[in-house]
């Protein structure tokens, strides 16, 4: 049968040099078989203080901590590590590349709940977790849940983040099974994570709220430009701007 692991790293920083410093995970092997971990580690990096704004994680709390590959939790992502069973975060990629960072050589089959929140959910103007906790009302259901599995639900704490990740994989289910009936829904959602995203607004910049495919018939040269420079895009975004601008 297979394994479904939803995790989420908390990490010194965002930029190529910074390291995992607490990982929240559920490795969930039937409805009522649930493992949860929940570790702060240590690194030789020193930690973001916009890092901390967000996670709160501060260096004292590393002191005496084993390194993230002596984790139990990093043991059991190896110890699943096969093609038949699921590895779930919110922008995989991101968490991904930090397990990367580690040594850890992916098998998993993978879901990113925020490229199928872009598919799945097109009309939302955003689709962070956080966000979309309020906006489907996950909070209302999210206590009785953690108290089921001894959780302390914390926003941008790794293993709050898992729980209601946990929580919208389920609406995510649900919604691949009313828009893709004939489909498996986690393997369909597998299939989303794979498949690239064509925005249709922005929603930062000069042009917050218009329509890209507009602007790249208007101002072709500031695509262009982001294209070219803006570092930070996300894979949607680079793909948009590839298509629309030919």
């Amino acid at each position: 049968m297979a394994k479904y692991i939803l995790f989420d790293t908390e990490t010194t920083g965002n930029q190529e040099e910074d390291k995992i410093i607490q990982i929240g995970a559920m490795i969930v092997h039937s409805k009522d078989n649930i493992e949860i971990y929940d570790e702060i580690c240590s690194t030789d990096i020193e930690i973001k203080i916009e890092a901390m704004e967000v996670h709160n994680i501060v260096p004292s709390q590393l002191v005496d901590k084993a390194p993230f590959i002596q984790t139990q939790a990093y043991g059991k992502l190896q110890e699943y590590n096969n093609e038949s069973n699921y590895l779930i975060a919110h922008n995989i990629n991101f968490d991904l590349g930090m397990l990367q960072k580690d040594g850890f050589v992916n098998q998993y089959t993978l879901i990113d709940t925020l490229r199928c929140a872009k598919h799945l959910y097109k009309d939302m103007p955003y689709h962070r977790l956080q966000y979309l906790r309020y906006a489907l009302e996950l909070y209302k259901t999210e206590q009785k849940e953690a108290d089921d599995l001894n959780i302390t639900i914390k926003a941008h704490d790794a293993i709050g983040d898992v729980l209601v990740m946990k929580l919208f994989l389920s609406k995510l289910v649900k919604r691949v099974m009313e828009e893709y009936p004939d489909y498996n829904p986690m393997q369909k959602l597998a299939e989303l994570t794979k498949t690239p995203v064509m925005i249709q607004t922005f929603k930062f910049g000069k042009h917050k709220g218009r329509d890209i495919a507009e602007i790249a018939r208007e101002d072709s040269g500031y695509l262009n430009w982001m294209r070219s420079n803006m570092k930070d895009l996300d894979e949607d975004m680079k793909y948009t701007l590839d298509k629309v601008l030919g």
